[in-house]
């Protein structure tokens, strides 16, 4: 990884529906164009980010999606409404950075759900797009929700039967999913904190499978609702996309270069999903990392390389 670059331009921008998005812009004045899309959903753009792209050769905007990190109003909020923070106003809101930021391209650089809304806005806007790093890749589907939620309690059987408990009774026709957003939504706190509380513990168990252990953000209780409040209704929603539609859709990126870089022992998201979308996508190369997760050193030395290959071609930004 590079040294993380401070910021030299940073703002809110208004970009409808009440919402302030929080952007920074860092790297040189001259360089080659790229936006971050961080994780979660609800994760922020954490200063780490800055140090998978060379400072001297990209001029990158970061920003936190709508609802989380820096972003308000905060989705952790009860009274936040949710159904205003959608996929579609996330590739809008893309496209208004854009905008400000004064380019015609730039490089899309995702992860995990981030890798979802690079899919999502490439295949809107492929004109705008240079290339694309995507990284623990996912496409939020349905199935993966499934497997996520329910599927994946035959690994971690013990800690998967805490997680149902937590989604409390479910109606005819509810998912675990549907459960925890209801609870989520609560208008008793002590059980919002529970429900938020118990999501997290899940994220840990499977996430975090192979290392480094805890993640620390989930100690901070206006953290682990705002990450649960959106995670569980844009999942719940399966990203408002018909499900194999980022698949299908990758025919509108036919000659726009990628990496997809995956661990091939990833609990979390396995790597069938990107393993479909390289074979539908012949500008995509998928590298697999054998010994790695959902993330780690191994993954990001990967995507590191991924951006320094691309910036050795510039040709792709004209």
């Amino acid at each position: 990884m590079y040294e993380v670059a401070e910021p030299d331009a940073r703002g809110e921008l208004a970009v409808g529906d009440g919402q302030l998005v929080y952007w920074e812009r860092v790297g040189a004045a001259d360089g080659l164009p790229a936006v971050v899309l961080h994780g979660g959903p609800g994760a922020g753009a954490a200063p780490w980010w800055r140090a998978l792209l060379d400072p001297a050769a990209f001029r990158t905007t970061l920003f936190d999606q709508r609802g989380c990190g820096r972003s308000t109003p905060n989705a952790g909020d009860p009274g936040a409404d949710l159904a205003v923070n959608t996929t579609d106003r996330l590739i809008a809101d893309i496209e208004r950075l854009r905008e400000l930021a004064g380019v015609e391209r730039w490089l899309v650089l995702g992860g995990s759900w981030g890798s979802t809304l690079a899919l999502a806005y490439a295949q809107a806007h492929a004109e705008r797009v240079a290339a694309l790093v995507l990284f623990a890749v996912v496409t939020t589907t349905p199935r993966e929700v499934e497997w996520i939620t329910v599927e994946m309690g035959r690994i971690f059987p013990a800690e998967w039967e805490r997680f149902r408990a937590g989604a409390g009774e479910l109606g005819a026709g509810e998912r675990i999913v549907d459960g925890y957003a209801r609870r989520l939504s609560d208008g008793d706190e002590r059980v919002r904190e529970r429900a938020a509380r118990d999501w997290c513990e899940w994220e840990d168990t499977h996430v975090r499978a192979l290392g480094p252990g805890h993640d620390t953000r989930f100690d901070d209780p206006a953290f682990r609702a705002c990450w649960a409040r959106l995670v569980t209704h844009y999942w719940r929603h399966g990203a408002w996309r018909m499900d194999g539609e980022l698949l299908a859709g990758v025919r509108r990126l036919e000659g726009t270069p990628a990496v997809l870089v995956h661990g091939q022992v990833d609990v979390s998201s396995p790597l069938g999903v990107p393993w479909e979308l390289a074979r539908s996508w012949p500008a995509a190369e998928l590298r697999v990392v054998g010994d790695a997760g959902h993330g780690g050193p191994a993954i990001t030395a990967q995507v590191v390389a991924a951006t320094d290959g691309f910036a050795r071609r510039p040709e792709l930004w004209r």
